[in-house]
């Protein structure tokens, strides 16, 4: 531990300095061993923009498209796209599946093994990826060709190629095999270091890794058991409904996997990129628990509409997804707190000036911030979603994409986006070109996202369908409905936002293209935040929500166990009253 003044810039001149102990990453003597380990972090997150900059640029013609304007007729594009369908499969799969998936993967498992101090199998850590990456190519190969055409959530008894359904399987299975080395790794310092408390970096990562391991099997248990078997022709039909039903068990947990790799970085490196300290250790680790048990057994807020499931079950799930309001509620406290106590240390002061002192022209600051406030209003929408009484008038109109990009396409998105400004330069020893370039971009993506959400949730309020090509709709039937304000919101987003990645992506494809300047592990190190209320390294003198929160085995464990209690009777039902029906091969 060392004890470092807060960067000059970070302070007003008339301010004293103000002197925080700063975590260091434990030291890896092996340079070898650490130039691999950063190698494959870079090529897990390369790989996850050079997805996202793919799916990003189809994204305005969506945004086009719910503004009347239809592109997917022009010459050019049809050449490239067959149709808007085919478009929004590319769109949702890149963004919301593969650079997320490989994002994180690179991100978590990083973080934990240099905030453990740990070696892991190198040969494994880069087998992993290039499965995973294999994976992701099949499953490309059908969706380009307009084979797979089935959208994100790939619904039977829509029928797509089996290459599609196992590159899928292969791409969610190698994540699950990166969970198992951090999970491995964090188990085996446990056994060397007994007593100790777990890093909070790296209890974040690992409690993230087992959600995901609970909230995967839904999609690994449809993948396998029936949509691969299936497309292969070994069996004669599927049951729609039971499909869709495995389909939530992860579709809806897996906004938590989106979203807690960012709280990582809210929680733990925010405070100290603003200037200040993280709030209170113990705390972040009961919100992270919480998120591992009650992440997974909410899905059926899904399908109200659904029958054959009973209104008792879709009740408890709608009252479970009340509950992930709560750790939500303690993050956007702490974190609040954590950003003022910044602000104030750089001489901010009055009830709301302190706002006014954060250093929002950086976009490593700025980015996650503005992701921050979109989360508060996609967790608000969240709400009317999950709430049987609201969630019929809104339930696959505009609002739920409009949703969808306030959560995974900002809060996520642009969490990772402003990430990456400080995680590359640290594993590649290269210099951001343009901080300022890159500052206008995460502001013009905030500002384009907010309009488009607006539009998009006007437009499902007044009744705009969902997946569906409305520029191509008879226009006399929504003229009643009077959109031409939300759809003019709606068009000017989609440019503002084409206009913000290209910005983005100069900014990174040239950083990537530049030539190393730095000893990363000196001008970039891990932006660690020192706690006011620290954990400690004693276990047996830490509080007692440290010691409480701290045996994630056995939350682990409950956390399967209650998954099979939510799910258990209502899959049994289902599979004891099977509708089997043909595939639907539309594309």
């Amino acid at each position: 531990m060392t004890t470092t003044p807060l960067p000059a810039p970070l302070r007003r001149a008339d301010t004293p300095p103000v002197v925080y102990p700063i975590r260091q990453a434990p030291p890896i003597a092996d340079a070898a061993y650490l130039a691999s380990l950063k190698k494959v972090a870079q090529f897990y997150v390369v790989t996850a923009f050079l997805a996202l900059f793919i799916g990003v640029m189809i994204g305005p013609l969506q945004a086009l498209n719910y503004g009347g304007i239809n592109l997917y007729d022009h010459p050019v594009l049809k050449a490239l796209l067959k149709s808007y369908y085919q478009g929004l499969s590319l769109h949702g799969v890149l963004n919301a599946l593969v650079f997320t998936q490989f994002f994180i993967s690179g991100w978590l498992l990083y973080l934990p093994v240099r905030d453990l101090g740990a070696r892991i199998n190198m040969r494994f850590a880069w087998f992993t990826y290039l499965l995973m990456t294999a994976g992701l190519l099949m499953a490309a190969v059908p969706l380009l060709l307009n084979r797979s055409t089935l959208l994100y959530t790939f619904y039977p008894p829509m029928e797509g190629d089996a290459l599609f359904y196992i590159g899928a399987a292969v791409m969610v299975g190698s994540s699950l095999l990166v969970a198992g080395q951090v999970v491995l790794t964090w188990w085996n310092w446990k056994k060397a270091n007994p007593g100790k408390v777990t890093p909070l970096v790296a209890f974040m990562s690992v409690a993230t890794w087992m959600m995901w391991s609970v909230a995967s099997l839904g999609l690994i248990l449809e993948m396998l058991g029936m949509l691969i078997p299936w497309s292969l022709g070994l069996y004669r039909g599927v049951d729609p409904l039971l499909s869709k039903t495995l389909f939530w068990w992860t579709g809806h947990a897996i906004v938590y996997f989106w979203v807690l790799p960012a709280y990582i970085s809210w929680y733990a490196f925010i405070p100290r990129q603003a200037g200040g300290r993280t709030v209170s250790e113990p705390l972040t680790r009961l919100v992270f628990v919480l998120f591992l048990l009650n992440s997974t057994p909410v899905g059926i807020h899904h399908q109200y509409a659904d029958p054959n499931i009973s209104n008792l079950w879709k009740t408890i799930h709608m009252f479970l997804t009340f509950l992930i309001a709560v750790p939500s509620l303690l993050t956007a406290f702490s974190v609040t707190a954590s950003l003022e106590d910044a602000a104030r240390a750089r001489g901010g002061r009055g009830l709301f000036g302190w706002i006014t002192r954060l250093p929002w022209g950086n976009a490593i600051f700025s980015a996650q911030v503005l992701a921050m406030i979109s989360f508060i209003l996609g967790g608000a929408g969240g709400i009317v979603n999950a709430n049987a009484s609201f969630s019929p008038v809104v339930h696959n109109t505009a609002w739920i994409p409009g949703h969808f990009h306030i959560t995974v396409g900002t809060a996520t998105t642009l969490t990772f986006m402003g990430v990456a400004l400080w995680f590359i330069p640290h594993l590649t020893g290269k210099r951001v070109p343009s901080m300022k370039v890159a500052s206008v971009a995460v502001w013009t993506w905030f500002v384009g996202m907010m309009l488009f959400a607006l539009g998009m949730h006007w437009e499902g309020l007044l009744g705009v369908t969902r997946r569906a090509q409305i520029s191509a709709t008879a226009q006399d039937i929504y003229q009643a409905a009077n959109l031409a304000v939300p759809k003019a919101l709606t068009a000017a987003s989609g440019i503002i936002l084409f206009v913000s990645a290209v910005l983005y992506f100069s900014v990174l494809f040239r950083m990537l293209l530049s030539r190393r300047m730095d000893n990363a592990e000196v001008t970039t190190p891990i932006p660690y935040s020192e706690a006011i209320s620290p954990a400690g390294e004693n276990l047996a003198a830490a509080s007692p929500l440290v010691r409480a929160t701290e045996p994630l085995l056995a939350y682990w464990v409950l956390a399967f166990l209650l998954v099979l209690l939510m799910y258990g009777p209502v899959l049994a039902r289902l599979l004891s009253n099977l509708q089997l029906v043909p595939g639907w091969r539309l594309y």
